[in-house]
């Protein structure tokens, strides 16, 4: 009987660990990236083709390697970094899981340059297909040049899963962004077919570098944050609670100098934002936490994106309790003191405070102690006012236009729903909460979420706007400027026409930054910049090269909120009238854009049966 498991080719076992190594051009960007810095290097320079399709070059100016060491470090299962079995629980470089040169060298024609210090010539080797094809010595820079070209030509069903040029481009930038982040004394130098992408100098202050990749904007509403206890260091900056995103693509986690994904950290960091952030935002932070390295398992995911501590609730509790305090101090007046110092549980000093603060605002009292162990700050009232009262605004909001619908026609999904009747029939008899709109039907009573329901109507007008030949929007007196990432850059250029259909006008202003001349009538008193950044980050969640109606009904869903009434927001009683016949026009007005219920109702004998009137 012959036997149905067989030893694999060697050929076809590299090729299979080369998959789990190499998902994607970024995929090799990242790895050599990696090696330059682990070789200590201070100069980077990264040169692709066609979306790394055609060529993925990475230069640097490392301590480069021997001949012997070079024809090593393409066999499977060379490496410098590991000795023995200890050394797997407690890597200290970017490295290793297995090491990235063999993958790449048997899914490209492959060639690597390099020569170490003080030698005088340096070692070519050229490798197709994962076979070596020649070996020489050259003339070199010291340093090493890996040089990865046509990436899977010999696995074409792989090839053909690769995206878009822009697509594989734009995960290549956020691999790079994203290292180039936490090390900002290296230059990062990368062209795409020749052209200068980005360029990052090296720089003493890791705030340039974050400022330079987050954008200006963001420098006055970042805390710095620094905290250490034997076995925990945490330093970086995280935004106020005013500054968020719809995604989490502004926060950048680092451990021991490794981009990683983790669910521990970015809990804690949610939790240290507790009460200040609303489901669905998310806050801009770049976190750096060091912990000894044997106590941080690097070696779970093939592309080393993940990690596993051995003390995860320490590295959660000391997250968390470190952005709130942070936070804490953060929203003090602006005169508060620039240098905080503080102690931990066990008497150790850190920056919090320099000292007890006390100062008085409108309405109360605050005072900040010294211990991260102690209570949350003490707040006093001063007043006898209503805590909610400060919410409520004396006048309708300026801004809000609801532009009555004529001869409104009850849609076929709200006759099923609503029985033939018209929102427009019901009599409003108030508001709650300046939130919920309530109304007395012939049979009961109906709840109306009025941001929900707004958002609905508004979403509704601009899909229909591209039908209309009169699309009216209202200039900038001062023309606003929006600096975004490469990959947010690409996709909104693919937007600015469909968003000029819509009265949005954009432009390319050089680079990765554009500028807004006009915006549409209905989004004309309301913040232009954080609604471009949304629809673009909205946008980036999904594949924009599949489609651009999806990406555009992102655009759509994020201009009509944006544009609604909000929550809080107290509206006159023509506002509520006008509002009911609007929704009475909709195609689907029992539902906002996002899926959630924009009414409910309570039938008499509910509310009967609740007060026990009738059993």
């Amino acid at each position: 009987m012959t036997s149905k498991i067989k030893i694999l080719p060697e050929i076809l076992s590299n090729k299979i660990a080369a998959g789990e190594v190499v998902e994607r051009p970024a995929s090799i960007v990242k790895e050599l990236v990696e090696n330059a810095l682990d070789a200590n290097s201070t100069r980077i320079m990264i040169d692709v083709g066609k979306g790394g399709r055609s060529l993925i070059r990475v230069s640097d100016n490392g301590i480069g390697m021997s001949r012997d060491d070079a024809i090593l470090s393409v066999e499977r299962y060379a490496t410098s970094k590991i000795y023995k079995d200890a050394d797997l629980f407690a890597i200290n470089t970017l490295g290793f899981r297995g090491e990235a040169l063999p993958s790449i060298a048997a899914v490209s024609k492959f060639r690597l340059n390099t020569r170490a210090e003080n030698a005088p010539s340096g070692t070519e080797i050229v490798v197709e297909g994962g076979t070596i094809k020649k070996v020489s010595e050259i003339g070199a820079p010291q340093g090493t040049m890996v040089t990865a070209g046509q990436i899977f030509f010999n696995m074409p069903a792989r090839r053909k899963f690769l995206k878009t040029v822009t697509t594989e481009m734009g995960h290549i930038v956020d691999s790079l962004t994203k290292i180039a982040l936490g090390w900002p004394g290296i230059q990062f130098r990368l062209t795409h077919n020749q052209k200068l992408v980005k360029n990052w100098p090296a720089t003493g202050n890791a705030i340039d570098r974050i400022v330079d990749i987050l954008g200006r904007d963001v420098k006055d509403d970042l805390f710095d944050v620094e905290f250490s206890t034997d076995d925990v260091s945490v330093t970086g900056w995280i935004s106020s609670a005013r500054n968020t995103r719809k995604t989490s693509r502004g926060i950048y986690i680092y451990v021991n100098g490794r981009v990683v994904r983790d669910r521990i950290i970015q809990h804690a960091l949610f939790e240290g934002y507790s009460g200040r952030l609303v489901k669905g935002q998310f806050p801009l932070a770049v976190l750096f936490i060091r912990v000894p390295y044997d106590q941080v398992d690097v070696n779970v995911h093939p592309a080393k994106h993940e990690i596993r501590f051995s003390r995860q609730k320490k590295v959660h509790e000391v997250i968390a309790r470190v952005v709130a305090n942070r936070l804490r101090v953060g929203d003090a007046p602006a005169w508060r003191p620039k240098q905080y110092i503080g102690t931990d549980a066990v008497g150790q000093t850190h920056r919090i405070s320099e000292s007890d603060i006390d100062f008085s605002v409108p309405g109360g009292t605050f005072q900040f102690g010294k211990s991260l162990e102690g209570p949350a700050p003490r707040f006093t009232r001063t007043d006898n006012r209503d805590p909610d009262e400060s919410r409520i605004p004396a006048s309708p909001v300026p801004g809000v236009a609801l532009h009555k619908e004529s001869n409104a026609v009850p849609s076929s999904v709200q006759a099923e729903l609503w029985g033939n009747k018209r929102f427009g029939d019901l009599r409003a008899i108030g508001q709650l909460r300046d939130t919920y709109i309530l109304c007395e039907s012939s049979d009961g009573l109906v709840l109306i979420d009025q941001h929900a329901a707004h958002e609905r109507v508004l979403f509704e007008k601009l899909k229909h706007r591209f039908q209309d030949e009169k699309k009216p929007s209202q200039r900038l007196l001062i023309p606003e400027t929006i600096d975004l990432g490469y990959r947010e850059s690409k996709i909104l250029e693919k937007l600015v026409p469909s968003l000029f259909e819509l009265g949005l006008e954009i432009a390319p202003f050089g680079g990765d930054t554009f500028v807004v001349k006009a915006v549409p009538l209905l989004l004309k008193h309301k913040a232009i910049k954080p609604l471009v950044i949304e629809m673009v980050e909205m946008s980036a969640q999904i594949d924009i090269s599949s489609g651009l109606d999806a990406a555009l009904d992102r655009c759509l869903e994020v201009m009509a909120c944006h544009g609604a009434v909000r929550a809080n927001e107290r509206l006159s009683d023509r506002e509520i009238r006008e509002l009911l016949d609007q929704i009475d026009a909709c195609d689907h007005p029992s539902n906002c854009p996002h899926g959630r219920p924009t009414w409910i109702r309570f039938g008499f004998k509910d509310l009967e049966k609740m007060f026990k009137r009738i059993v």
